[in-house]
């Protein structure tokens, strides 16, 4: 009674008091405006996507840290009261949140149809501790609940950061996980991928994607976005050697069939950064987001031209989880969290760019993010931004 009560109370915090913040330019005018909505307690991790008529879509982490729900929730254009929640995951406590890289992802695809996946919690292995596997599901054709959870692992095992899911307007859905399969380690483990092409029905065995053998950071987050024009792009962690952590780039214009791959950022450290990565589709190229040596980074991505990646100035602690999204005006919405690592929460930080890279807007909510929290961010239609946490 107590979660169903957490529930709808959720509703109406995201939908009637979802907290403003304005920030005035040098001549007071208003520039841009950035509405910060918080998650009511015992909610994290949100993952917020745009569809093409307008609706939001959202999903969110509920429940104890090794073992708990997703909960998905719509908003129609021009409304402030979220349909829903309707549990995502069909197996009770099949997801988990430790770590903070595991968050589940979701993707608009053909149809505005919404797939969502997470690293789902099977039976205990001989080490004590579930055995992960890729989930996914979809919803339904009504929109009015999520299809039974399936399995897509079907040999790649040895999951532990989170894998991640693009889909395109052609019927196109690409699952994405790293693993260390039949490698002793995260050196020898690799990136891989199961492709569907009819929106999620059905879909291929897996297989390995990256060409090189770069291994793959154990316990990182990775992202794949499919862009309007059916590029998929695919952002992980390496492991080389278990030092060599460098930003990768895989991309593949014959849907999901062949891969190239750079190196965006290279960074040398020997343990596990735990971080995430973001990609969005912007005006001019595909907007990516990671962390480099304990700061922000960014850049725009095509699939031929070459990458110049640019740094965040350092804030003197550590900055992680970017999200770095884009409106009609050419405007950039930078979030991360500062000062979160293992156990530890921290603070939500924002910054507004315009299009010539002048900043407009920045903000702070000091503490503001929980225990194995982060951020999500979407541009409303009339050029304003919204970011949950």
């Amino acid at each position: 009674m107590r979660r169903r009560a957490g529930r709808a109370m959720f509703i109406f915090w995201l939908g009637m008091l979802g907290l403003g913040c304005q920030t005035l330019g040098t001549a007071g005018v208003a520039l841009s405006r950035v509405d910060v909505r918080r998650l009511p307690e015992g909610a994290i991790q949100p993952q917020a996507a745009v569809d093409s008529k307008g609706y939001v879509h959202l999903i969110y982490y509920e429940g104890a840290g090794d073992a708990g729900n997703l909960y998905y929730l719509r908003k129609a254009p021009g409304q402030t009261v979220y349909f829903g929640p309707i549990r995502v995951n069909s197996v009770p406590d099949s997801a988990g949140a430790i770590g903070t890289v595991r968050t589940a992802q979701l993707a608009i695809g053909k149809d505005d149809r919404v797939h969502v996946v997470w690293n789902g919690l099977g039976p205990k292995g001989p080490d004590g501790n579930p055995i992960a596997f890729q989930a996914y599901t979809r919803l339904n054709d009504a929109g009015t609940a999520f299809e039974p959870q399936r399995k897509l692992t079907t040999w790649a095992y040895g999951i532990d950061g989170g894998g991640s899911v693009a889909a395109d307007k052609d019927g196109d859905v690409y699952v994405t996980w790293h693993a260390i399969a039949t490698a002793n380690d995260e050196a020898g483990a690799a990136v891989f991928i199961a492709v569907s092409h009819d929106n999620g029905k059905t879909f291929a065995r897996e297989k390995q994607v990256n060409p090189d053998h770069t291994g793959a950071c154990g316990c990182c987050g990775m992202r794949a976005l499919a862009d309007s024009k059916g590029v998929l792009y695919i952002l992980y962690r390496a492991a080389g050697d278990k030092i060599h952590r460098d930003t990768m780039l895989l991309v593949s214009r014959d849907k999901g069939q062949t891969f190239t791959e750079k190196r965006l950022d290279p960074w040398s450290i020997s343990t596990c950064p735990m971080s995430t990565y973001s990609l969005s589709e912007g005006n001019d190229g595909i907007l990516a987001a990671w962390e480099t040596r304990e700061q922000i980074t960014y850049a725009t991505l095509h699939p031929t031209d070459p990458i110049s990646a640019k740094p965040f100035p350092a804030s003197g602690t550590t900055q992680k989880h970017p999200v770095l999204v884009s409106n009609a005006r050419g405007q950039s919405l930078f979030v991360w969290t500062e000062g979160t690592g293992w156990q530890r929460g921290g603070d939500l930080v924002w910054r507004v760019f315009d299009k010539d890279g002048t900043l407009l807007e920045s903000g702070r909510k000091e503490n503001g993010i929980p225990v194995w929290g982060l951020a999500t961010a979407y541009a409303r239609p009339d050029g304003g931004f919204v970011i949950i946490y």
